[in-house]
Order: structure tokens, then C-alpha cells, then sequence
């Protein structure tokens, strides 16, 4: 068997502020259809969001268990935090030292779904 494709797929209420603020973070474009929309970076796709307009967002870390997370390794943590709250990123765990040799920060995209933003 020879995998052609891998995507990961996320469940959303609302496509277009979820597809949008990942294609915004990864530097990519967004494809729409009517209940799914891809997020392309250069010609490949990376991320897939599903309509699923009764999608409960994870309440991390004490409530709702997480579905899926995403760890993105930035060069730039300041950079990379300021750029993700720009798009409606929510920080849900600041890093105990930032200046440390290797962390990460917690962050929730519009639906809710955690991320980390992580270096090292």
C-alpha cells in the first residue's frame, strides 16, 4: 500500500473563520467547498476542515477533552504569539520561561481547538 496523501482533518461550526485562520498561520490559501474547505501551503494541501455545525469546542485543560492538537516549531516565539492573536488565536498557557533553551505555549484557534507554538 502506498499512502498518496496526508491531510488532517478538523471538525468546525464555522469553515470559514476556521480555514481562514490556519491558511493566515501557516501562510497558505484556502479552497472552499460547500461543507469543507482545504488549506493549501504552496501546492500542497496540509489542513482539511469538515462542517460540523454541532462540534462542541475541547474546554482544555479541565473540561471537554482535547479531539486533536497541532505543535507548530517557530524560530520566532514573539513573532509567531503576535501573528497567531492577530488572526483570533486565544493564549490558554504562557510558557514558565520563554527565554528557556526549549518550551511551548498553549493556544486555542476560533473553534477552540488547542495548538502549541513550541521551540527548541
Amino acid at each position: 500500500m502506498k499512502i498518496t496523501r496526508q491531510i488532517v482533518v478538523v471538525d468546525t461550526a464555522d469553515l470559514t473563520a476556521e480555514s481562514t485562520f490556519w491558511a493566515g498561520l501557516l501562510g497558505g490559501t484556502v479552497q472552499t467547498d460547500a461543507d469543507w474547505h482545504t488549506v493549501y501551503v504552496g501546492e500542497e494541501p496540509r489542513l482539511g476542515f469538515q462542517l460540523a455545525p454541532n462540534h462542541v469546542p475541547p474546554d482544555w485543560p479541565n473540561g471537554t477533552q482535547q479531539q486533536i492538537h497541532l505543535d507548530l516549531y517557530v524560530d520566532d516565539l514573539a513573532a509567531a504569539h503576535d501573528h497567531a492573536m492577530s488572526l483570533g488565536a486565544r493564549l490558554l498557557k504562557p510558557a514558565d520561561d520563554t527565554e528557556s533553551a526549549e518550551g511551548f505555549q498553549v493556544y486555542a484557534d476560533p473553534a477552540g481547538h488547542p495548538f502549541c507554538l513550541c521551540w527548541g
